[in-house]
Parts: structure tokens; C-alpha cells; sequence
């Protein structure tokens, strides 16, 4: 997991690069507004309205108790963040303490991206939200291999939850054990696909053909 400071990083570096797009644009709304903004069009799709609202709603919730700036602050059913007063119209410079307060709060949504998404995912997301925004960090940078890992160990856990989750609710076992086993399939397959390109020399036949057992059908 990366380092709470590093989301501080990136939240700050974002939100400075959308105040100085404002100064070059016609674009309202303080940078923590837009930044906000774009992160909810970008991941709506992908988590669903509701999903990004909880999410959201809770990164909000802890960046509240560290900036009490944030309490007039709501985030409604659809997501969409109002309360920032001034900052939301931008009819006045932001302060010192207000933008510390977006750069606490865009933070703690990064952090539970991570959490629930796994950090290639969320780099990917930053940048596809943000084009210009390059390597975020030099440390952030790892191993694709590492990174495929971590993918494939979050579905693991996903394909597990969901198959205790249908132990208990027999009503809908069938179902949610499909799905459970499709996720862990595609686990397996990138789990694959991972220590293959890992190793460019190839994999000696008995391990080749344990991780083979492992993937079929889906690996010939």
C-alpha cells in the first residue's frame, strides 16, 4: 500500500495543476471542485453512481475529523459534492486553510481507491483523468509483475467474500458461487500471465504444467 503522504503528493500536485488551468480557461469552481469533479465522471462508469457516492461519502467523513473547514461540506445520492461555498463558484481566491482542507480531502478519496481498486488501477485512473499528469512519483513506480500480483491477489479476496457471502444466503448461492468462480478463474489466468512474462526464458515443464492445471480451460 503506498504511504498516505504519497495521496497528500498527489492531491496537491492536482490540485495545483487545476488552479492553474483556471487561470488559462474559462473553468469555474475552486480546483478541489474540479478535481473532484473529473474523478466522479472518470469512475461513475466503472463502480456505478452509488458505489463512487459510498466511497466518496467516506473519504469525506475522515478528511472532516482532520479539517474542520469540510463540515458544511455534502456529497448528495448521485455523488456530486456541494457545500464549498466560495470555493465551489470561486468567487474569491481560496485560502491557505480551505485549499489544505480539498488537498486533505481529495486525498482520503485516493486512498480509498487504492484500498478497494489497487494502486495500478488508481495510477491508471489519475492519468486517464489527467493526461499532462505524468510519473506521479518516482517511488510509485513498480514492478509490472508486482503490480499484476496485487491485482490478482484483490480478486482472490473478491472471489472468497463472495463465496462466503453465498454460504449464508442460500436464496442466492447459485448465483453469487458463479460468479465467485469466474473471478477466481481470471485470478488464476493473470496469475499466469504475470509469472510468465516474468520470467522471458521460460518456466521449467513441471512448474509450466502445474500453473497450465491451474488456468485450464483458458490456457492451452
Amino acid at each position: 500500500m503506498l504511504p498516505p503522504s504519497m495521496m497528500r503528493d498527489w492531491a496537491r500536485h492536482l490540485l495545483a495543476y487545476e488552479a492553474v488551468a483556471a487561470t488559462t480557461s474559462l473553468q469555474t469552481g475552486s480546483p478541489t471542485f474540479r478535481v473532484y469533479e473529473k474523478l466522479r465522471l472518470q469512475l461513475c462508469p466503472l463502480v456505478g453512481v452509488d458505489g463512487f457516492q459510498v466511497l466518496a461519502a467516506r473519504a469525506l467523513k475522515l478528511a472532516k475529523s482532520n479539517a474542520p473547514s469540510l463540515g458544511a461540506v455534502h456529497i448528495n445520492a448521485l455523488g456530486c459534492l456541494s457545500g464549498f461555498g466560495p470555493l465551489e463558484a470561486q468567487t474569491e481566491p481560496e485560502s491557505d486553510q480551505d485549499r489544505e482542507a480539498g488537498v486533505i480531502f481529495i486525498a482520503q478519496l485516493f486512498g480509498l481507491f487504492l484500498t478497494f481498486l489497487g494502486p495500478a488501477t488508481t495510477a491508471r485512473l489519475v492519468q486517464n483523468v489527467f493526461p499532462s499528469f505524468e510519473q506521479v512519483s518516482e517511488s510509485e513506480v513498480s514492478n509490472p509483475f508486482e503490480d499484476m500480483l496485487q491485482e490478482v491477489n484483490q480478486l482472490k479476496s473478491v472471489s472468497e467474500r463472495l463465496q462466503a457471502l453465498a454460504e449464508k444466503h442460500p436464496a442466492v448461492e447459485d448465483g453469487l458461487v458463479g460468479i465467485s468462480g469466474n473471478i477466481r478463474d481470471i485470478a488464476t489466468i493473470l496469475d499466469v500471465f504475470a509469472v510468465i512474462r516474468n520470467n522471458p526464458d521460460g518456466l521449467p515443464e513441471s512448474d509450466m504444467g502445474d500453473l497450465k492445471a491451474q488456468a485450464n480451460p483458458y490456457v492451452n
